[in-house]
């Protein structure tokens, strides 16, 4: 029997995600959003798409959370965006309400689901996810490294003119400024990038992962990034799906693993069938465990705002 994913949010980064699970046939989707006839609509196109893709998968838009149960995997795409004048706290309370509503009703109809949170700010909402639906840590993931990591892959292949396949490269800690890019353990074709790229070149490539998101806002002006950002749960999903047990930076609830404690940070995990498999802990210099910290404590005061 086919897998079954729930997409919660019908805006780009949901409805986009809905798209690379289907075309690759990893599950039937259920898109549901609160606003009616806009999954519906989206979902009933990309259904409509598969004859052309050669695809079986089935799509289903819906406003009803029944629709959505015994989801294998629940992915969290909603949300409000940041707003002229709205304090990062209003954004933060805002989605933290929505929160509350989603997840209830997500373990109300897929008590046995795997989430994938995406909604932003993406390491309080994770711990938000983890907190209200009383789920172990294995089964609630933050998307958040996955893109951040593309990036920085991006930018590495571009400077050195190279394929995206020789490039690997990972990014700790939280999902915004904080983020750590670790050049030392990012290689092309298993050469270090430090030996490869001047250190200001590495620096300046470092500095525009981090503004990775802001730079796709710039251009739009009326939006942010979504083709990437749903990539990068995509590939969270099919590593749970196939139980690849791939290594993929993830948000996930540490408990004294990097000397953080009962908070949601990136670090380097293994996905497989029953979600977070393993932490993988790598060594860091003194000057990357104070900014995976300083990373942390940025989270920690999100988190603190909304009680949790």
């Amino acid at each position: 029997m086919r897998k079954k994913v729930t997409i919660v949010g019908a805006g780009n980064v949901g409805a986009t995600a809905a798209h690379w699970i289907a075309s690759k046939e990893l599950a039937n989707v259920v898109l549901i959003d609160v606003l009616e006839g806009v999954p519906q609509g989206k979902a009933l196109d990309l259904l409509e798409a598969m004859p052309v893709e050669k695809r079986d998968s089935f799509v289903l838009g819906t406003n009803d959370y029944a629709d959505t149960a015994n989801s294998d995997i629940v992915v969290i795409t909603a949300g409000i965006a940041r707003k002229p004048g709205m304090s990062r706290d209003d954004l933060l309370n805002t989605n933290f309400k929505i929160m509350q509503d989603v997840v209830a009703k997500v373990v109300a109809n897929s008590p046995n689901c795997i989430m994938i949170v995406v909604s932003n700010p993406l390491d309080a909402m994770s711990q938000a996810a983890y907190k209200l639906s009383k789920f172990n840590r294995n089964r609630v993931l933050g998307m958040a490294g996955v893109l951040d990591s593309s990036r920085f892959r991006t930018f590495i292949a571009q400077e050195l003119n190279v394929s995206v396949e020789n490039v690997t490269a990972f990014v700790l800690g939280g999902h915004g400024d904080t983020m750590v890019p670790l050049p030392r353990y990012s290689t092309v074709a298993g050469i270090p990038i430090t030996e490869l790229i001047a250190k200001d070149r590495l620096d300046a490539i470092v500095q525009r992962t981090r503004d990775g998101g802001a730079e796709i806002v710039k251009y739009l002006k009326t939006g942010s990034a979504y083709y990437a950002p749903s990539a990068s749960a995509t590939e969270m999903v099919e590593a749970i799906l196939k139980d690849k047990k791939k290594i993929l930076p993830c948000a996930v609830y540490l408990q004294g693993e990097y000397g953080i404690k009962d908070l949601f940070v990136g670090v380097p995990c293994k996905l497989g069938a029953k979600g977070l498999e393993q932490i993988i802990e790598i060594k860091l210099t003194a000057d990357e465990q104070a900014a995976l910290q300083k990373s942390a404590d940025s989270v920690a005061e999100l988190v603190k705002v909304i009680g949790l």
